[in-house]
């Protein structure tokens, strides 16, 4: 969060991997470097932040379909189906919404 004009602001990631300032704060968090997004609340992410291997890392998105426009893929641990979505994709099995970028009402029924 961002408070340099007194202000509250966010820095999230746009679809282009970009960053910007948000007055909003994004709804799921992820790790720039390993390329995952996944909820506030995942386990996973909270105990690595706990252990303060984290947070340098840490990215925000304002929704799913911007994660996955930026070429993040789903968290395994709290997004377990999404994951198993992706994997197969990945694996030739099925189709992934990155591959429907453009088409964000296809990316968001997913």
């Amino acid at each position: 969060m961002n408070t340099s004009n007194g202000a509250s602001s966010f820095t999230l990631i746009g679809p282009d991997g970009v960053a910007f300032d948000s007055a909003t704060p994004g709804t799921l968090g992820g790790h720039r470097r390993l390329r995952g997004y996944g909820r506030l609340d995942c386990s996973s992410a909270l105990r690595w932040l706990a252990k303060a291997k984290y947070a340098r890392h840490r990215v925000f998105f304002a929704d799913e379909a911007t994660a996955i426009a930026a070429g993040y893929r789903p968290c395994a641990r709290c997004l377990p189906r999404r994951y198993a979505v992706w994997n197969a994709a990945r694996a030739g099995i099925g189709t992934w919404p990155d591959q429907l970028v453009g088409r964000t009402e296809e990316v968001l029924a997913y």
